[in-house]
């Protein structure tokens, strides 16, 4: 790690692909949270043998950077996940931990020395292995019916701005008492503008697909959170699917 990134330090986790793979194969990058109370429960979790989950890298309350994979083994964070027609993508992705209790647990902003250390491993990932946009991701992105960070806190517009990510560029004053149901044909289009930005619209029931449209806007609309199609949904999934 260069030095003028981030400094850091190590506690690996043993729940890891033994098998190296090559750094071309690192095409996403995956936020998550902990969902856990405090660091020492996440970093015991995530480095116990019997968990079955870890992280490349861990972000902690006080913004320290603890790495627990090498990037060239395939760290298990992701689980059973899909983003366009890509398919566990644990495989291809480089997975990074913040601190958080979670929903269950008192759900809070991710503070400053969190997002500060967070652009700055980001970025120099980014570079490194040349890591597109739009494959910059939540773990809700990539299992929208199982998971639901790293929530509507988490900073994504900030992270945007910093060239960490999309957005989109609707108004939101423009579309805010624009809140009306819109038509099934409107949902269909809708729903196939999530699927090309990337998103598994396989749902089986309605509940399913209020789950998928909440994931959503959980990520490009967290000022309303309500699982319902309206005008400012559609035309931030069509703005997001023109995105060159």
């Amino acid at each position: 790690m260069q030095k003028n990134v981030v400094k850091m330090t190590l506690n690996y986790s043993p729940n890891f692909n033994l098998r190296k793979r090559d750094k071309k194969k690192i095409k996403y990058l995956i936020f998550h949270y902990t969902g856990m109370k405090k660091d020492k429960f996440a970093i015991k979790k995530l480095s116990s043998l019997n968990s079955n989950v870890s992280c490349h890298y861990y972000i902690t309350r006080s913004g320290q950077l603890i790495k627990m994979v090498p990037d060239l083994y395939v760290a298990w964070h992701a689980g059973k996940s899909s983003w366009g027609n890509q398919k566990s993508l644990n495989h291809k992705s480089i997975g990074i931990e913040i601190s958080n209790p979670g929903h269950k647990h008192g759900y809070r902003k991710f503070n400053e020395k969190q997002i500060k250390c967070l652009i700055k491993i980001s970025k120099f990932l980014i570079k490194k292995y040349k890591i597109d946009k739009k494959n910059i991701l939540g773990h809700s992105d990539v299992a929208p019916l199982r998971k639901i960070d790293p929530g509507e806190k988490f900073p994504w517009k900030y992270l945007y701005k910093k060239k960490i990510g999309i957005w989109h560029k609707i108004d939101r004053k423009k579309f805010k008492t624009l809140r009306r149901k819109l038509s099934e044909l409107s949902l269909i289009k809708f729903i196939n503008y999530l699927k090309k930005i990337g998103y598994c619209t396989n749902y089986s029931n309605l509940r399913e697909q209020k789950k998928i449209i909440k994931i959503f806007q959980m990520r490009f609309r967290p000022e309303l959170i309500d699982g319902k199609l309206d005008l400012e949904c559609y035309n931030i999934a069509k703005s997001l699917y023109n995105l060159k």
